[in-house]
């Protein structure tokens, strides 16, 4: 069956495009393409879409309220598509906080041309958001453009050589999640204590997001939260979020670790990847890694995973129940690299546990 999504957004020329994108893949049909809310709830009262594209600032009645109206009447997957700028970041963090499932961006000049290279992305995004279960949420494209090649980590490092790392006190966690991942990790990192290990993570996030979730999470929180920079220590009590657009790695530096933050093609079709991370981390902190996939779209992540099992490090996978989309994790667990499959409470227990 069609996937059947409704666009709400003010701009005729966003809505124009979108629809185009959207419908050139086989399994999505757009139901409507509306400038405002207000229409968007008359259109529904027809037919309920499956996925929702939603703009945030719009006349009438602005995104983030008609999204939360929307999850208090009936929980629907919403991919919000936002501007590049510093309160575009702010407000859509509260939109993926109040139950939006991912982000797709849309530049200030030039959106016709953005718009249409993004085409592949967007059909991924409203397929991941079509399998979301919103039950678990916490308050190939007929495209005619081409997916980029689907690069391994070797396209950033070398493999690791199969010894693990010496064990030294210094310990560190290293996280990867996609879609369900925002609202995972405002679950997960208000729960660490100041004194746990150093944790490095992977959320597939636009550029220019990425700092303001990394703020947001940083409010919350007893631990530091702050967006990666090249050379930056990583020391315990202190969370790395990596910045959209690149990725990042663990480095080793006598019983430090630091972190680099890198550009570089695209890794599992993404920039941040968490294969890149795990490599890293399986590299640079074998045994003295503990690391964690959770809900997601795709395979990121797996076969890094693996590696840093086969590394010495402790591996866990979220479960299906718990996650927004079980993706990441199945393929982590089909890889051969998860030792133990857990719920969303108790990773936060464990996490909660460890002490650097």
């Amino acid at each position: 069956m069609a996937i059947n999504v409704l666009i709400v957004d003010d701009s005729a020329v966003v809505r124009e495009i979108l629809t185009q994108v959207l419908g050139a893949a086989r399994d999505i049909k757009v139901l409507a393409a509306v400038p405002d809310p207000i229409f968007a709830m008359q259109r529904m009262k027809m037919h309920w879409p499956d996925v929702i594209v939603l703009d945030i600032e719009m006349p009438r009645m602005d995104g983030l309220t008609f999204l939360r109206r929307i999850m208090a009447e009936r929980p629907t997957p919403v991919v919000i598509c936002s501007s590049l700028t510093e309160k575009g970041a702010d407000i859509t963090m509260d939109a993926m906080s109040a139950g939006a499932v991912s982000i797709v961006t849309k530049p200030t000049i030039n959106l016709k041309a953005f718009l249409q290279d993004i085409g592949n992305d967007l059909v991924q995004e409203v397929r991941a958001a079509a399998a979301a279960k919103m039950g678990a949420m916490r308050p190939v494209s007929n495209s005619t453009h081409v997916p980029a090649p689907k690069l391994t980590a070797d396209a950033m490092l070398g493999a690791p050589s199969g010894k693990a790392m010496f064990r030294t006190t210094d310990k560190l966690i290293a996280l990867g999640t996609s879609t369900g991942g925002t609202q995972a990790l405002e679950f997960l990192l208000p729960k660490l204590p100041t004194n746990c290990p150093a944790v490095v993570v992977v959320q597939h996030m636009p550029e220019q997001f990425t700092r303001a979730f990394a703020e947001r999470l940083n409010r919350i929180s007893a631990v530091e939260v702050l967006e990666a920079k090249n050379g930056d220590r990583l020391m315990p009590g202190l969370v790395l979020i990596a910045p959209g657009g690149r990725h990042l790695l663990v480095k080793r530096s006598g019983a430090q670790y630091i972190a680099e933050v890198k550009d570089g093609p695209l890794v599992s079709r993404h920039r941040p990847s968490v294969d890149v991370l795990f490599r890293s981390v399986a590299i640079s902190a074998g045994s003295n890694a503990l690391g964690v996939i959770m809900t997601g779209m795709g395979d990121d992540g797996a076969r890094g995973m693996r590696e840093m099992h086969d590394a010495g490090a402790r591996t866990l996978a979220q479960d299906e129940k718990s996650c927004v989309v079980f993706g990441m994790p199945k393929e982590a667990i089909v890889h051969g690299g998860v030792d133990e499959v857990v719920s969303l409470t108790q990773i936060g227990q464990t996490l909660a546990s460890l002490r650097s």
